[in-house]
């Protein structure tokens, strides 16, 4: 089988050379939750220290468990779960960290490691997630340590400025950046001074109607080439063309597969923002690389890993991820950058969170040292849960601050001579912010030469034992509910209701929700989603493996570790090629296994993980897509159809999903598709109302309730 982190071996799939071993040893290894692993790494640690020599090997488990312990612990602290379970986890972690302190009084270097300011090692670190893929968590990339996405901001770890950047600094005093000529960002006196407008602003993009602007005026293209002789499409070209004209700021909310990298690049190039600031997910930093070798040839790129002792300090487009931007973001702040671009902009919805605020904060002190610098968001989906995700993108462009607009949208709002109390302001200031510079374009109307796509549905029959299991667990947790809801109807002590108080089933739906949130044990709406998701890992991989003899290339999604080592030991079995595209592979790694599966004609799938490959890669020479599992929103579901329904595909699109048969995964498939994207209903001027996105999980529960109580 392949080795994660590699394509796979051709040699041995056929007929020469042996089979690559089988890493599972009978089967898809168990999976066991973090406290199993943590308990038994106790264990482990204090069998090892009673031989009575600390080995380094005992020094690496035993600080990969405290840091293990330390993280679990701040996790359960975090999570929306009851008192009496948290207490109950809490004191369970509590048991195993004093074990593993009384241990540590044998030794005082294992002391050391259980301080705050501990270095952890590497191999520490590899050990952890090792643990976390036992207990079947998706670790981080190897580079990335992402806070939760609604985890307030942390102290910043200490900064680094790497050498090749004070080198920059010290060889030419004209390199210093200018801080003379920032424009100004206050908002002045107007008429609307006194009135709340950010409300508004939101609800006027809620309330879009059909007809409403979905796009800026851009001006016809004034040149197709590029400088890296490249052809730019015609929407591409507009865009270059406005930034050309002097548009310095842009809300870039094509659908995805439009070519936005390529589009902020020449942009960047038009406007002469360089040096040029690149913000991004670590899953596409070295895509970025290459785009920018293929579209500004003449402008040096570089990327920033870890503390940066690789970069080159004199180069024009500087690309760093949002997991090490933390370490970076004081020299960045200094180094006179003349734009900046953030990728995947949706990633910095949550401003209370740290990678938030190092985004606005470089935002903020660019716009102070730089007239009129160039600002881009780009994302496909820049409303992922609801209509205020706007809002920190709006604030990064310079729009907004956190709690008004500033001087350029105030200008605009006060000119339509409009308040809030009037009948037409919500139309005029929607079309003020689109004005300012979102450009929303679709497939459909400007991409016509790209084949169209489909969803199709392949319902599968779990049977057996897995299938009955699955399907008790589904009726245990409908009947579950069915009791919480009795039970508030009768601490009202109101009477008899008549029918179903369905307020009340929203309601024992979202407790039911946060407890599955709060613990990884039992049934409920998560681990069923998971337990279904292993039993169809094998019949979607066999479904996969059909494609690509039948269809060529097939790229497989799935959301957890086992369903994509179970589908990996089935391509194994029937001698399929595959390349594996996981969250705990480096980049470089990465790169290499979307290369196997683009370049080498014997590599006929690419296994993918939802969170790792959902963005920001492009496998457009694949035209089948196998969704094993589901994800939760529509806008995940679409981001990974899209990794192959891009510019470059020149065959029509299909998304196999494969779904369980009279389970609840049926129900949130149907769940997923009933609600529009929020883009498209605040973007392309739909008459739907704009709410919430589509909560499958919560949908899927109010779903199953309403049926237990009919």
């Amino acid at each position: 089988m392949a080795r994660r982190g590699q394509p796979q071996n051709a040699r041995g799939r056929r007929g020469g050379g042996a089979p690559a071993p089988d890493r599972r040893r009978g089967g898809a290894r168990k999976r066991e939750d973090v406290m199993s692993v943590l308990s038994d790494a106790v264990r482990e640690v204090q069998t090892a220290l009673g031989r009575g020599r600390v080995t380094p090997a005992t020094r690496t488990k035993f600080q990969a468990t405290a840091l293990l312990l330390r993280n679990e612990r701040a996790r359960i602290r975090a999570a929306e779960i009851s008192d009496s379970r948290r207490a109950e986890r809490l004191k369970r972690l509590d048991d195993l960290a004093t074990s593993l302190a009384k241990n540590a009084v044998r030794d005082a270097g294992l002391l050391a490691l259980l301080g705050e300011d501990a270095v952890v090692s590497d191999d520490a670190r590899a050990l952890e997630r090792d643990m976390l893929r036992r207990a079947g968590v998706e670790s981080a990339p190897v580079e990335e340590a992402p806070p939760p996405e609604d985890a307030p901001a942390a102290p910043a770890k200490p900064g680094v400025v790497p050498q090749s950047v004070v080198s920059r600094q010290m060889s030419n005093p004209f390199l210093a950046p200018d801080f003379s000529a920032a424009r100004p960002s206050a908002a002045r006196p107007s008429r609307l001074s006194g009135w709340e407008l950010l409300g508004p602003l939101l609800r006027s993009f809620e309330r879009a109607g059909t007809g409403a602007s979905t796009s800026m005026t851009l001006p016809g293209p004034s040149s197709r080439r590029a400088p890296g002789r490249q052809e730019l499409m015609p929407h591409q070209a507009q865009l270059v063309a406005a930034a050309a004209e002097g548009h310095r700021t842009f809300l870039l909310a094509d659908e995805p597969g439009l070519g936005k990298t390529a589009q902020a690049l020449l942009a960047a190039e038009t406007a002469k923002a360089f040096p040029l600031l690149v913000v991004v997910p670590n899953v596409v930093k070295t895509n970025w690389l290459r785009e920018a070798g293929l579209w500004t040839p003449r402008r040096k790129a570089t990327a920033i890993h870890g503390n940066g002792d690789s970069i080159d300090g004199f180069a024009d487009i500087v690309v760093v991820n949002y997991e090490v931007l933390d370490r970076h973001v004081g020299w960045l702040g200094e180094f006179g950058f003349r734009g900046m671009v953030v990728d995947e902009a949706h990633f910095i919805k949550n401003k209370g969170s740290q990678r938030s605020q190092h985004v606005l904060g470089l935002s903020e002190r660019i716009r102070s040292f730089t007239a009129n610098p160039l600002l881009m968001a780009l994302t496909g989906t820049p409303l992922i849960n609801d209509i205020e995700d706007f809002l920190a993108i709006w604030e990064f462009l310079g729009w907004i601050d956190d709690k008004k607009p500033l001087a350029e949208l105030m200008d605009t709002l006060t000119a339509t001579g409009l308040t809030p109390a009037d009948a037409g302001f919500s139309a005029a200031a929607r079309q003020c912010v689109v004005d300012l510079g979102i450009v929303r374009r679709r497939k459909v109307d400007v991409a016509a030469d790209i084949p169209p796509r489909r969803i199709a549905d392949l319902p599968v029959e779990l049977d057996g034992p897995t299938g009955r299991s699955i399907r008790a667990a589904e009726r245990d947790l409908a009947q579950r509910m069915v009791r919480r809801y009795s039970d508030a109807l009768a601490a009202r002590g109101s009477g008899p209701v008549e029918g179903i108080d369905h307020d009340l089933v929203r309601r024992v739906a979202t407790w039911e929700q946060k407890d599955a949130a709060g613990s990884p044990n039992g049934d409920n709406v998560f681990s069923m989603m998971r337990r279904i998701g292993r039993a169809k890992a094998a019949l979607a991989a066999d479904y996969a493996a059909q494609l690509a003899r039948s269809a060529g290339k097939v790229v497989f999604f799935a959301k957890h570790i086992d369903v994509m080592d179970e589908a990996e030991e089935t391509f194994t079995k029937q001698g399929v090629r595959f390349s594996s595209i996981r969250g705990d592979q480096t980049s470089t790694a990465r790169q290499r296994n979307i290369d196997a599966f683009v370049e080498d004609p014997d590599v006929s799938v690419a296994v993918c993980s939802l969170t790792a490959a959902g963005v920001g890669i492009n496998l457009q020479v694949a035209s089948n897509i196998v969704l094993a599992e589901l994800p939760w929103t529509a806008a995940e579901q679409t981001q990974a159809i899209d990794r192959s329904h891009r510019i470059g595909q020149s065959e029509p699109v299909t998304a196999w999903r494969i779904l369980a048969a009279q389970t609840i995964d049926a129900r949130i498939a149907g769940l997923i598709d009933d609600k529009a994207g929020l883009a498209a209903q605040a973007l392309d001027g739909s008459d739907e109302e704009v709410g919430s996105s589509a909560d499958a999980q919560h949908g899927a529960l109010v779903a199953l309730l309403t049926e237990a109580l009919s």
